[in-house]
């Protein structure tokens, strides 16, 4: 079903796992560069599977973008995610920061001027993006609303604790993530800020 045609309000859980899980998985491609999105708890969850995939191989650059400072912190998302990586032996040459945006759609947006200077746009063909698995559809609508058409994306969630598919269910805390996410994304693709998608999603009665 059209993301469009749905109604918060009238979506079961099992429907709001399928708008936001089904589908969001690695197809095991390469890319030009890996795109992380910054978060409160991108340093546990995004970092460790961001280096993972550039030690695999599977893109010989690294873009954390996020803007944000967290209580207690003197450093953007993308400095802490950097200094992170280099911690963990990813050459500081091969790290990219966007230090900028405050939330998704900003991630994106502000991230094209930085992959420009870096690779050029035209010379990009994929990215493989990595955020927490239940804000994947929602990061992946904007790049494919905001950024050039001919750039593709692998996707390479990054499991926490309790918003997995498997478990979201099971938590106060992963339950309220569930349904503010599929909220937002909803909103988002009928206000037209976000382009529509057909998603594997039982039909909902009348």
């Amino acid at each position: 079903m059209y993301i469009s045609t749905l109604e918060i309000e009238r979506l079961t859980p099992d429907q709001m796992g399928n708008l936001l899980f089904s589908d969001i998985e690695d197809d095991q491609q390469h890319g030009d560069c890996i795109f992380v999105a910054g978060s409160s708890k991108a340093m546990t969850y995004r970092l460790p599977k961001a280096v993972e995939l550039y030690k695999q191989g599977r893109a010989g650059k690294i873009l954390f973008s996020g803007g944000v400072k967290w209580r207690g912190s003197e450093y953007t998302e993308a400095e802490k995610l950097k200094r992170g990586a280099i911690s963990l032996g990813v050459p500081e040459k091969d790290i990219l920061t966007e230090t900028l945006s405050l939330h998704t759609l900003e991630n994106v947006l502000a991230s094209l001027l930085v992959l420009d200077r870096e690779f050029h746009l035209h010379n990009i063909r994929r990215l493989l993006v990595v955020t927490s698995s239940y804000h994947m559809r929602r990061l992946h609508l904007t790049l494919k609303t905001y950024m050039p058409e001919w750039i593709s994306f692998t996707l390479c969630p990054a499991e926490d604790d309790n918003t997995r598919e498997d478990n979201w269910f099971l938590s106060e805390t992963g339950i309220k993530r569930v349904k503010k996410e599929s909220g937002s994304l909803i909103r988002y693709v009928k206000q037209g800020a976000l382009k529509d998608e057909d998603v594997l999603i039982h039909k909902i009665e009348c």
